[in-house]
């Protein structure tokens, strides 16, 4: 028999705008939410994890915090700083590392939400370290399609990513996504009735990063592939169920 110890995942966030839960909030502030929910989502996956505090806009410091945690840590992950901006602090702090230490890319995917994405291995023991944006449904959903799969790969676990089901589109309104991108919408599935094959899904909320309330009733991803610009009511979908 093969034991594994669980994954030590380290979690961070990026932003100097970001304040602790339950704190008031001042100009241009925002509670820090992704730290919290991907810890949890590392924990739900079976692994150890772990919650750093927000680190401020300035590359020094991130840089120096994440080689602090690597002593901990079998995974990194971190959220914010991957975009394009004046305060992407992460990509300022980790592209550049190449050679013994490590080697970070940053890359635009064809998805949505979630298109700026960082992996790479980093420090001696080459620890696999993965920067998440920063918009709230964007890391969650990037947790869910490239996080999970390496927490249940290093505990030998099959399979590494969820499977997707089938399912009808329910609601009324078509669902709408940009051509050439793969959209992950949230949902909430239905079961099948007994006696019938296939359940049902129909989105909750709609399709921006920041609606954290939609996330939170949501128990799925509709998967929208990149040549569908329109899913109508009642047409075969995708499902990631999350539950």
């Amino acid at each position: 028999m093969t034991v594994r110890p669980r994954p030590r995942v380290v979690v961070l966030s990026t932003g100097s705008e970001l304040v602790q839960p339950g704190k008031e909030l001042g100009p241009g502030q925002i509670h820090d939410s992704n730290s919290y929910v991907l810890a949890a989502a590392a924990r739900a996956a079976g692994a150890e994890a772990y919650r750093v505090g927000a680190v401020t806009d300035d590359a020094d410091l991130l840089r120096a915090t994440v080689e602090d945690q690597l002593i901990r840590a079998d995974v990194l992950v971190t959220s914010g700083g991957v975009s394009v901006g004046a305060y992407d602090v992460v990509k300022e702090a980790l592209s550049g590392i190449e050679g013994p230490d490590g080697n970070v890319s940053f890359r635009r995917l064809a998805m949505q939400p979630g298109k700026p994405q960082g992996f790479g291995l980093i420090g001696a023991e080459r620890t696999p370290l993965l920067a998440l944006p920063g918009n709230p449904v964007s890391s969650y959903v990037s947790f869910e399609l490239f996080v999970r799969p390496v927490v249940r790969t290093l505990m030998g676990l099959t399979p590494a990513s969820r499977s997707p089901v089938p399912a009808r589109l329910g609601g009324e309104e078509p669902l709408r996504s940009p051509a050439g991108k793969r959209q992950f919408l949230r949902g909430v599935y239905e079961p099948p009735a007994p006696g019938q094959t296939g359940g049902t899904v129909r989105p909750v909320g709609g399709a921006g990063s920041h609606l954290v309330a939609a996330l939170a009733q949501a128990d799925a991803l509709i998967v929208v592939p990149e040549k569908a610009e329109q899913v109508r009511p009642g047409e075969q979908v995708d499902v990631l169920l999350l539950h």
